[in-house]
């Protein structure tokens, strides 16, 4: 892949009108109709409220993979990135061998907004108050019922998880932003390395290669705790090869438009790798990205006085949906010596003096407002 180029493709051809972080089905119904014969646009169900929850099928190739976005319905990048990613199938424009070379290897079957209800609400739960990502055992929820219905009837090489991770999340050794993690699942407790999880580790070191050249100390890998109630985990462990990426914050940035552009040049990297079907074991390679870490905020003022001691504000941006738009709200994530943290802002603030904490967070939100 050459990443200049996709880069170009994405400044031209990006489906506009979707730099915000509200994302909801009827935002992207307009450009869902749009998509010509080379689609397969259907119904495959509702979520609990009764909303639409839609598959999309493009390519002919005998690899099946599976693609999901939404499944928090407050983490909107990965669906921003897919309408991309479709656009991209339907106009190549200038990268036709590329877009040929995996549709001609690859089925791909995409489920965008998995969880409608959540994505109103702006939640991470769906309607019944479920993490649908922590559902796949009890299977309470009619959205993850769904999933897995046509996870077992698509029977796919590979699954694509697509998150959103908190602002908070850093990377080695200068803290910067972790703008993209990802991670590839473990199938038990003892985090064994059978074939199918070097395969996903494989994927994702093709990708964070490609990736670097981008967003270069911006990527991370999550921990491999293997969690039994878990998405990616038991998806994993069923032989689903399960990629799990996580869009997050660049500097300056909250409407997560780097992050979006990267997610979908992870996607097309990704599919370009399953579609060669390349031998290579570079499951090492993964193992290389350096872990995430949680020490980055939005603001850090410097040299703080909190109730006579000395010391440091770290403040994050809360998401809020007010009136069918996010605004953020200021929070005090910590009151510490922030030297290791990283920030949006660093201010020196030796002249704060407050009373107690209650007096510094109404000191923040008012400095916001």
């Amino acid at each position: 892949m050459d990443i200049e180029k996709i880069s170009l493709w994405h400044d031209q051809y990006q489906v506009r009108g979707f730099d915000k972080r509200y994302v909801r089905l009827k935002d992207i119904d307009p450009f869902l109709k749009t998509l010509n014969d080379d689609f397969e646009f259907v119904k495959i169900g509702e979520s609990f409220q009764g909303r639409d929850i839609n598959k999309i099928v493009i390519g002919k190739g005998k690899i099946k993979v599976l693609l999901w976005t939404q499944m928090h319905g407050n983490e909107s990048t990965g669906t921003r990135a897919l309408l991309d990613l479709l656009r991209f199938f339907k106009i190549p424009e200038g990268q036709e061998e590329l877009a040929n070379h995996i549709l001609n290897a690859i089925t791909l079957y995409c489920i965008p907004i998995l969880n409608p209800d959540g994505a109103v609400a702006y939640t991470r739960v769906n309607a019944q108050s479920i993490d649908l990502n922590r559902d796949v055992i009890a299977k309470k929820a009619k959205e993850s019922q769904l999933l897995q219905f046509w996870l077992k009837k698509i029977n796919p090489s590979y699954c694509f998880n697509l998150h959103d991770q908190r602002n908070i999340f850093s990377v080695a050794p200068y803290n910067r932003t972790a703008t993209m993690s990802f991670l590839a699942p473990s199938i038990n407790e003892e985090r064994s390395m059978n074939e199918g999880r070097k395969q996903t580790m494989t994927v994702i070191a093709s990708i964070n290669k490609e990736l670097q050249k981008f967003i270069p100390g911006q990527i991370g890998r999550y921990t491999d705790e293997f969690y039994p109630t878990a998405t990616g985990d038991n998806f994993q462990k069923m032989g689903h090869n399960t990629i799990l990426i996580e869009s997050g914050h660049a500097k300056g940035d909250s409407l997560r438009r780097v992050s979006r552009k990267a997610t979908f040049m992870a996607l097309i990297e990704g599919l370009r790798h399953i579609a060669s079907k390349d031998a290579a074991d570079m499951h090492k390679a993964y193992l290389e990205i350096p872990n995430n870490e949680k020490k980055y905020l939005d603001r850090i003022y410097k040299n703080v006085v909190v109730a006579g001691e000395r010391t440091d504000l770290g403040i994050l941006l809360i998401e809020k949906l007010q009136k069918d738009r996010i605004i953020l709200v200021p929070s005090i994530d910590q009151i510490m010596d922030l030297k290791d943290f990283a920030a949006d802002e660093i201010i020196e603030a030796d002249h704060l003096d407050f009373e107690d904490k209650n007096a510094a967070e109404n000191w923040v939100k008012n400095r916001f407002n």
